[in-house]
């Protein structure tokens, strides 16, 4: 007999990140993770952190790290914001959350693309937010036109994962002259890698709200930073929301690593130059293999070989230590995605793939 306390948990298909190895022998490329360490100054900073940080609380709005970013804004993204404009969550997750929260309290659905990030449906589901997912076209593309109705906001990751994707300002700004009633957030998770901030766009568009994370460019996936860029009064309802339910702020040693990250822009550029040379490598050798392999403006290729399953392909390399990102869901189930790991790993790869072809 089921117990009847039973009934009242919540009913949500849970988000499901890439597997994580049980071996240090594992070549990882299912979670987008840079390959390459933090800029020196980050491990400095963590080592350098006292006893007296510790043993108080941290800035409840990170202000610090806040007035670096804003500092170092107008060299990385050409735009230029106060601290008053920035939010800093822990990590891209929490700081998404809150704008869920935050702005989609409206009867009218939320929209997103239905093969992006699978963490906004579990988001609208657990918030009890209504939402549609408008299909993107058969080469992945988002068609703004799907957007240019009623609705309580909309999501757009740019560029898009897991297709790898990226859209200029052109459409962003077409998707907000669509959009003046509700909030637009743009996903800048990968922004870094290829794509074009909308960073300047702040300006003209009280409605547009950013978000991005050290996660990804940073190589800082374990420390969790993320932040949101927006007008002042979007950027002051998050944080209401925030000390409402989740009163946790960044603590004092990941802002400390926060700032020593922003001070190395020369480590952080050449990061980035390493990953995308190896991407346009790999994503070359694929297509001689016989892949279809969109063009990326990511750290991860989105690929479908014309003879081989997804399946076959992820199984084949999987025993032999190697792990990349496969789904068994419609529209993708023939894809794999394939993190940008050291161009050693990415050998080693298509070594793989090649005993298959």
């Amino acid at each position: 007999m089921e117990k009847l306390w039973k009934k009242n948990f919540i009913s949500i298909e849970p988000y499901t990140a890439g597997e994580q190895p049980k071996s240090d022998d594992i070549i990882k490329l299912n979670a987008n993770e840079n390959p390459y360490p933090p800029a020196p100054g980050v491990l400095d900073a963590i080592a350098g952190t006292r006893g007296d940080s510790m043993r108080m609380y941290p800035s409840m709005d990170a202000m610090p790290l806040k007035q670096e970013m804003a500092a170092h804004l107008p060299s990385l993204y050409g735009v230029e914001l106060r601290p008053e404009n920035i939010f800093i969550g822990n990590g891209s997750d929490d700081v998404l959350a809150t704008a869920f929260r935050a702005f989609f309290n409206s009867d009218k659905p939320i929209l997103f693309p239905d093969v992006t990030y699978s963490f906004y449906p579990v988001w609208c589901e657990l918030l009890k937010i209504p939402f549609e997912t408008p299909a993107v076209d058969a080469d992945f593309g988002i068609n703004v036109k799907d957007y240019a109705k009623p609705n309580g906001g909309v999501v757009i990751p740019n560029p898009n994962a897991p297709t790898s994707i990226g859209r200029g300002l052109d459409f962003i700004r077409e998707l907000l002259e669509l959009n003046r009633d509700c909030i637009v957030i743009i996903d800048e998770a990968y922004i870094d890698f290829g794509g074009e901030s909308a960073l300047p766009l702040l300006s003209e568009y009280e409605n547009l709200l950013i978000t991005q994370t050290y996660s990804k460019s940073r190589s800082m996936a374990g420390m969790r930073i993320g932040m949101a860029y927006g007008s002042e009064e979007l950027i002051q309802m998050m944080y209401a929301v925030k000390d409402s339910y989740n009163s946790y702020p960044l603590d004092n040693v990941a802002i400390a690593a926060g700032i020593a990250s922003l001070q190395d822009e020369e480590y952080f550029r050449d990061s980035l130059a390493k990953v995308i040379a190896t991407r346009d490598r790999t994503a070359a050798a694929l297509r001689e293999l016989g892949f279809t392999v969109a063009d990326s403006s990511t750290n991860f290729l989105f690929a479908e070989h014309d003879k081989l399953t997804a399946q076959e392909i992820f199984a084949h390399l999987r025993e032999r230590g190697i792990y990349v990102r496969y789904w068994n869901k419609p529209k993708i189930g023939n894809r794999l995605r394939i993190t940008i790991g050291t161009d050693e790993q990415m050998d080693k790869m298509l070594e793989a793939i090649k005993e298959m072809v």
